[in-house]
């Protein structure tokens, strides 16, 4: 019983702390709330790696990178030039690193 209510208030707990980080971001202006959620979702499978080598894993990966990473470095430069002197939200967009996108140039020496 004692077990039960502990979880419970872990629960709670956790919920008020990402629910008070959430609730943060739903101020922010909507491109920069939309832009945190993709990155956010383009960084968790930038970090996805199968425990055992799996190539229809890696290919669903390789194409949620594709969807959500394709595009953020540009956006997160626009952003952060658009809100240079907003602290709050210059905050949230320094947490992601730049440049993770792959170039896709051919261009020889």
């Amino acid at each position: 019983m004692t077990m039960n209510i502990m979880l419970k208030a872990a629960g709670v707990m956790l919920g008020m702390i990402f629910g008070s980080a959430n609730a943060a971001e739903a101020k922010f202006p909507t491109e920069v709330a939309k832009y945190v959620e993709q990155r956010e979702g383009c960084d968790h499978f930038r970090g996805e790696v199968p425990d055992l080598p799996d190539a229809q894993r890696m290919r669903e990966i390789e194409r949620e990178i594709r969807k959500l990473c394709t595009g953020t470095d540009k956006k997160l430069s626009k952003l952060k030039r658009k809100y240079a002197k907003d602290p709050a939200i210059m905050t949230r967009l320094n947490e992601f690193e730049e440049n993770i996108e792959i170039s896709t140039s051919t261009s020889g020496p």
